[in-house]
C-alpha cells in the first residue's frame, strides 16, 4: 500500500510476490490448470493482509472470502472492503469459522504465520473442514523453500526444515497429496473420497471426528484436532465433480434438498423469483446495478437468490444465513456464491461504514420475538456508508416500525405498497438511504 496525495494506492505487492500479485498467480495457474477452467470458483484466503489476492482474483471468475484479524495490522479488512472486495473480520483460533463444510474450492495462505501443526493440527484441521473433497491448499512463505529463504525469516534453516517436516507428515496422515512445488509455492490436494481415511491404522492421528458434532455446525462450535467428513455422501460436491462456473450457479446442488424447508424445486422457483424482483427493485432504485453500489449484503438469505439476481452487475453480496434457521450456507456455496452465518441479535464481524447496500427480506417476522428491532437496525446503520441503501421487506407492521426508527437514525425512507409479493400476501417494502450528517458539536 502507498500513499499518493489524498489517496491510497495498492500496487498488488505482497512479502511473498514482489513482482505483483499477477505474476503470483500466473504462477499458480500453471501449477493448478483447475483455476483457468471454471472448476475452481470459491476461494478463502486466510491472513489475507488488504486482499491483493482476493482482488487480483475476481477478474479470473474466482470469488475468495478474505479473511484477517484485527492485530497489529489493524484495519487490514477495512481496507479491503474499502477496495471493494470481499472479506470479512476472523481469525483461526478457538472457534470453527463461521462457514459449512466442503465451501471452498481452493484455500491460500501466503506468510499468514498461522502455527498449522500447533495444538494437534487443529487449524489446519478448520481449513480442511471448510475445504471441498479434491479442493487444493496453497501455502507459499515459511516453511516453504526455506533453503532460499530461511535467513529473511530471522529464523534458522534447521527450524524451518523441522516445521516443514512437520507440516508434511501432518498432511499425508490427513491423506493429501503433494500437488506442486515449485519456487516459494506449495499445493496439496485433499482427497476426494474417504476411502483413504478407513485406511489408515486406528491409531493415526488425527483421527476422525465422531458423530456428535455436525461438520456443518459452525456458530460458537469449538474447533477440534480431527477430521471432519461429511455427515452425508454426496457424488458432485468435490471440485472436478460440481458443474463448472457458471454452469454451477444455476443447477440445484445435492445440498439444496438436505436442510428443513429445502427442496430442488423450491431453489429454482428462488432463483426465478429474485429475477422478477431484482427489476422492480431496479425500477425504485436507479443506483443500484450503477458504480454508485459495490458492496452488498443480503441480510437474510436462504438459496442466495438476489445474489444469483446481481450476478452481471457490477457488485459482490455477502450472503448471511441466520445462525436461528435453518443451515443452507452450503447450498449456496455450492452454487459458487460465498456468505457467513450470523445472529443479528449480535454484532456483524466488520468494521463500520463498509456496505453500500443492506437488504433485509422476512428476518423481522422470522426472529422478532429474539431481540428488539432497534438492535438490529442500529447494527445496520452501524455497517452501512453514508448515503448507502437499505432495501427492507417485510410484514407491514415491521416496516411500518423500520421507517419510524429509521427516520429517527436519520434516514430518508420510502414505503412502497404495490410491490411484487411472491413471498407473503401482506408484505411491504421500505428503501430508505442513510444521510451524511455531523453533530451540532462536530461543526462547531
Amino acid at each position: 500500500m502507498q500513499k499518493q496525495g489524498e489517496k491510497f494506492i495498492f500496487p498488488g505487492g505482497g512479502t511473498m510476490f514482489p513482482n505483483g500479485v499477477g505474476e503470483y498467480l500466473d504462477q499458480m495457474e500453471k501449477l493448478i490448470p483447475a483455476m483457468k477452467d471454471g472448476s475452481i470458483r470459491t476461494a478463502l484466503d486466510t491472513g489475507c493482509g488488504v486482499a491483493s489476492w482476493g482482488g487480483a482474483l475476481l477478474d479470473r471468475g474466482i470469488l475468495t472470502m478474505s479473511l484477517a484479524p484485527r492485530d497489529n495490522h489493524e484495519a487490514q479488512v477495512q481496507f479491503a472492503l474499502e477496495r471493494g472486495i470481499p472479506a470479512i473480520l476472523g481469525v483461526i483460533a478457538t472457534q470453527r469459522l463461521p462457514f459449512p463444510a466442503a465451501a471452498f474450492d481452493i484455500a491460500h495462505c501466503s506468510r499468514c504465520l498461522i502455527p498449522w501443526t500447533d495444538h494437534g493440527g487443529a487449524n489446519l484441521l478448520e481449513v480442511d473442514r471448510v475445504l471441498r473433497p479434491g479442493g487444493f491448499w496453497v501455502l507459499s512463505g515459511p516453511p516453504i523453500n526455506y533453503e532460499v529463504n530461511w535467513k529473511g525469516w530471522a529464523s534458522t534453516e534447521e527450524k524451518q526444515r523441522t516445521d516443514l517436516e512437520k507440516l508434511q507428515g501432518l498432511l499425508e496422515r490427513m491423506c493429501y497429496k503433494q500437488y506442486a512445488m515449485e519456487g516459494d509455492i506449495a499445493v496439496w490436494q485433499k482427497p476426494i473420497d474417504s476411502t483413504c481415511y478407513y485406511e489408515r491404522s486406528q491409531e493415526t492421528v488425527p483421527p476422525l471426528c465422531d458423530d456428535s458434532i455436525d461438520p456443518d455446525a459452525a456458530w460458537y462450535v469449538p474447533m477440534r484436532p480431527c477430521i471432519a467428513k461429511l455427515a452425508i455422501s454426496f457424488s458432485h460436491i468435490g471440485v472436478g465433480q460440481t458443474p463448472k462456473w457458471p454452469e454451477r450457479l444455476k443447477e440445484a446442488p445435492e445440498r439444496s434438498h438436505v436442510f428443513s424447508g429445502g427442496s430442488e424445486g423450491a431453489f429454482r422457483k428462488d432463483t426465478r423469483t429474485w429475477e422478477i424482483i431484482l427489476k422492480q427493485y431496479k425500477t425504485l432504485l436507479p443506483d443500484l446495478g450503477s458504480s454508485k453500489i459495490r458492496n452488498v449484503m443480503d441480510m437474510n438469505t436462504k438459496y442466495g437468490g438476489l445474489a444469483t439476481a446481481l450476478i452481471d452487475d457490477p457488485v459482490w453480496v455477502m450472503n448471511v444465513v441466520s445462525s436461528y434457521a435453518a443451515n443452507s450456507l452450503g447450498t449456496i456455496y455450492d452454487r459458487g456464491l460465498i456468505g457467513t452465518l450470523n445472529d443479528w441479535c449480535e454484532a456483524f464481524s466488520t468494521y463500520p461504514r463498509t456496505y453500500d447496500l443492506l437488504h433485509v427480506e422476512g428476518l423481522f417476522t422470522a426472529e422478532s420475538h429474539r431481540c428488539e428491532m432497534k438492535v438490529v437496525l442500529l447494527e445496520m446503520d452501524r455497517i452501512l456508508r453514508p448515503e448507502g441503501y437499505v432495501i427492507l421487506r417485510d410484514a407491514a407492521i415491521f416496516v411500518d416500525n423500520a421507517r419510524a426508527l429509521g427516520e429517527a437514525m436519520r434516514w430518508k425512507c420510502e414505503k412502497h405498497d404495490e410491490i411484487v409479493k411472491p413471498f407473503m400476501e401482506n408484505e411491504n417494502l421500505l428503501i430508505c438511504q442513510k444521510t451524511f450528517w455531523r453533530s451540532a458539536q462536530d461543526q462547531l
